[in-house]
């Protein structure tokens, strides 16, 4: 039997996955070990902690009454962790603690790059570490302790995986989401409308998407698209762009994303001007309230100068 009185730290990012997955081997596969492996961890957590964390049966597996209390409190003790052996790091001067930006893939191309580069309080800091994902992936990340800070399109009525009064967020930046459609080549219109009641082939997001949960979560959009087929399914707005681009439907993208093929002539907004289908949305940075490494929190403090 494990030691109770012995931790170690790789057992609760551990803990962590598997109550996010409840599914051993997809836990396992995201912690890159094999499940037998796996399994001994938790099991020795569980017999550090003295109280079982998860409950194992046919159905499959779920978290004890113990398991929800400690589950919760995980995530921060991580974070707080790390953040103590960057501090260290940082008081003993031989380098900066890495700091760690998730960033959901349309911004990781477009708004990241311009915002490091066009602040020179930014740019004097040091290097940074940029991990672009969907924005699931991006809660997880900053969830786990994998990165202090989740850059993504926001909207009011979308749903976010965090805890809010666990979190702060600035906005640095404002997007408008338009129906795109591929302009016919000899009238350059749109091929297809989204607005005035007829069909067309819709591109969406899928639910892994910041911009899927924006649009699924936005009356407008889903009236104009009902009773039609997904034409196609993507993460990406760059993918959906490419299917725009080809004639393949209608998509909801960001503005500036759309904006060279619109200048290029070879798609257009497929809804009237100022239409209730525009959909205005934020570019927001989040991070934990806790305290984080000075490091962390001297950049945070130029991002709030510099909030819109």
């Amino acid at each position: 039997m494990q030691n109770r009185h012995h931790l170690e730290l790789t057992w609760l990012e551990d803990c962590v996955a598997l109550a996010q997955s409840l599914n051993f081997s997809r836990a396992a596969a995201s912690r890159y070990v094999t499940q037998p492996a796996f399994s001994r961890r938790i099991v020795s957590l569980e017999e550090w902690l003295g109280t079982p964390i998860f409950e194992r049966n046919r159905r499959g597996v779920s978290l004890t009454r113990a398991g929800e209390v400690f589950v919760t409190q995980i995530p921060e003790l991580i974070r707080t962790l790390y953040t103590l052996r960057s501090e260290a790091i940082e008081a003993a001067g031989d380098t900066r603690p890495d700091v760690i930006f998730s960033a959901t893939h349309s911004l990781s191309f477009s708004f990241f790059p311009t915002l490091m580069r066009n602040n020179e309080k930014i740019a004097r800091f040091g290097s940074f570490r940029l991990l672009s994902d969907s924005l699931s992936a991006c809660e997880r990340m900053i969830e786990k302790g994998d990165a202090q800070f989740l850059l993504c399109y926001y909207h009011p009525h979308m749903h976010i995986n965090l805890d809010q009064s666990k979190y702060l967020s600035v906005r640095l930046g404002r997007e408008i989401l338009r129906p795109y459609s591929k302009c016919d080549s000899a009238t350059r219109q749109p091929l297809w409308q989204a607005s005035g009641g007829k069909k067309f082939p819709f591109l969406s997001y899928s639910a892994e998407s910041g911009l899927g949960r924006i649009l699924s979560n936005t009356s407008q959009v889903n009236r104009a698209r009902r009773g039609m087929d997904i034409a196609f399914t993507a993460d990406l707005a760059a993918t959906l762009l490419a299917m725009v681009r080809a004639g393949d439907g209608i998509a909801w993208l960001p503005e500036t994303l759309a904006a060279p093929d619109v200048d290029a002539g070879t798609i257009a907004v497929a809804a009237g001007k100022e239409s209730a289908l525009w959909i205005p949305i934020d570019i927001r940075l989040f991070r934990p309230a806790a305290r984080m490494s000075r490091a962390v929190e001297e950049l945070w403090a130029i991002f709030v100068d510099g909030q819109i």
